[in-house]
This record gives C-alpha cells, sequence and structure tokens, in this order.
C-alpha cells in the first residue's frame, strides 16, 4: 500500500490545540539539557565507529546550533558520508516536526522529532533539539550535543574529508578562549540584546573587539578557517534577522572589519548551501550587500 501525505507528515504546528513548546527542566535534575552526548571516534572506541552511511543527521535550518554542524559537513565534504534532513520550521509543544516545508523523515518515517527520542529513552521527558545525531545500526540517538558534533564530524572522519582541519590540535585552546566571551556576548546573547541593556552592552562591546581584531586577518585564528569562524558566523548571519530589532542594535555595516569577514565568509560555497536566510529573517530586515565580496 502506498503511503499518504497524511502518513509521511505530522499535522500543522497547532499551539491552539497542543500548546507552546517549553522546557521543563527540574532544578533537582542532574541531567543535562542536551541529554544524549555519544562521541563519534575513527577507531570506534566509543562504541560509534566513524563510518559511511550508518549516521543520519536531524537538522534545522533555523537553528545556529544546527547550522555549526551542517557547516562542518560541507566544509569537510562528507554530505555522502552523513546524511541529513530537515525538521519543519515551527513547532508546538510536540517539538520539532517533519511536514511538507521540508520534507519527510528519510530514515525511520518519524512524524515527530520526538520519536527518535523516545525510540532511544522510552517516556523521555527533556529537551527535543537540532541537531540529532541518529545512529541506524544501534536504532538510537547518538548525540543532541551541538559542540560534541560538531568537533567530532571535523576530527573523525578523515579517511573521508576533504582534507580540511578546522579543530586543528594547536588551535584548540584559543578557540576555546574565544568561545568563552564570544558565547555569552553573541551566541547566547544577540537575541537578549534588544530588550536587556546589560546584553546589549556586551554584544556591542564584543562587536567592538572583534572588529579590531579582524582588521589585519580574515580568520579569528591561526590565520585559518576553524571552528571558531563558524561558531561566530552562524550568529552574525541572524543578527537583526527580525524587522523588530532594528531600532535597537546597530548594523554590522557599523563594524567594518567584521562586515567584510561575515561576507567573505559567505562566499565560500558551503556557507551558502548551509544558509536559508528566509527560515530566520525577515525580509525588512536582512542588510543588503551579503552577496558582494570585500575589497581583497
Amino acid at each position: 500500500m502506498s503511503r499518504t501525505a497524511s502518513t509521511l507528515y505530522a499535522s500543522p504546528t497547532d499551539v491552539a490545540t497542543y500548546g507552546e513548546y517549553t522546557i521543563r527542566q527540574d532544578p533537582a535534575d542532574p541531567r543535562p539539557l542536551y541529554r544524549f552526548a555519544g562521541r563519534l571516534t575513527a577507531d570506534g572506541s566509543s562504541g560509534y565507529r566513524a563510518e559511511p552511511g550508518r549516521y543520519h543527521l536531524y537538522s534545522g535550518w533555523f537553528c545556529p546550533w544546527a547550522q555549526r554542524v551542517t557547516l562542518q559537513l560541507a566544509l569537510h565534504g562528507l554530505d555522502d558520508v552523513i546524511s541529513v534532513s530537515y525538521v519543519d520550521n515551527s513547532r508546538d509543544a510536540r517539538g520539532w516536526a517533519f511536514r511538507e516545508t521540508n520534507g519527510p523523515d528519510p530514515v525511520n518515517g518519524f512524524l515527530l522529532l520526538r520519536d527518535a527520542y523516545e525510540a532511544t529513552e522510552p517516556g523521555f521527558d527533556g529537551h527535543v533539539s537540532v541537531p540529532t545525531l541518529w545512529d541506524r545500526e544501534t536504532r538510537r540517538v547518538v548525540s543532541n550535543d551541538f559542540v560534541t558534533l560538531g568537533i567530532d564530524i571535523a576530527t573523525q572522519f578523515g579517511a573521508w574529508s576533504t582534507g580540511a582541519d578546522t579543530y586543528p590540535e594547536h588551535l584548540r585552546v584559543e578557540i576555546a578562549e574565544l568561545d568563552a566571551w564570544i558565547g555569552p556576548a553573541i551566541n547566547r546573547g544577540a537575541h537578549r540584546a534588544t530588550r536587556d541593556d546589560a546584553a546589549r552592552a556586551a554584544l556591542l562591546d564584543a562587536f567592538a573587539r572583534l572588529d579590531t581584531r579582524l582588521a589585519d586577518a580574515h580568520h579569528l585564528v591561526g590565520g585559518q578557517l576553524t571552528e571558531a569562524d563558524l561558531r561566530l558566523w552562524v550568529s552574525l548571519v541572524r543578527y537583526r534577522g527580525r524587522a523588530h530589532d532594528l531600532d535597537r542594535l546597530p548594523p554590522l555595516s557599523d563594524y567594518p572589519n567584521l562586515w567584510a569577514y561575515a561576507r567573505r565568509l559567505y562566499q565560500l560555497p558551503a556557507f551558502q548551501a548551509t544558509t536559508d536566510v528566509r527560515t530566520f529573517a525577515d525580509a525588512a530586515a536582512l542588510l543588503p550587500g551579503w552577496n558582494t565580496p570585500p575589497a581583497a
């Protein structure tokens, strides 16, 4: 019997019926928010061997954390090694779902991403997030930890990689040091900056520091493209993505070196291929010039 559209896709987002999605975490619950943290290893010592065709990534075009991982896949030429599909761009209390906008779940036929979590941990009561890595062999979620997922993809698939090195060992300390202030101020602070004066001050201070840092550099560390650039760029491209942000936040073009850096990276095919601006920005909020390369 052929499957119909109603059996491939979840019903439309319906907040009136199901309520808003919320992250419920008991303060006394010691489990991490991102509960699944399996690691991929080239030698299989973790239980999850890096190998082609075994894993599937559930992603979301709208999500900066997920794009960090899809960027690693694209930069390392691993698109045919780890398959990717995308959840719908809206959710209700059921969490992320598969709808016609981005197609069905090609691996399990799940209607909701929550189904993958339930298959891994029956009665799952935590946060359902993207990116989520699924293992076809054990039929369970390996990880929804976007930090370690990106690192493992960058370091454990060398046998199939293009040879890119986006997480070089000699730069890892510096990458972590940058993340210690870019993460709070920009990655996690930009969305608060329109309504919180302290967050706004921290964000603009970070932009100023980065603008100075990039005055004579094309990348954040080591003179090469690294994980540090990916972490920053996915937030820059989403900065001021909503029209109602315009009255409180300056455009990136107010920071000429940072703006040139952001545009320079966008010229790379991997950055364009993994970005769908329509899923996180209003047309009225887009800053013209993303497609214009900066002067050399």
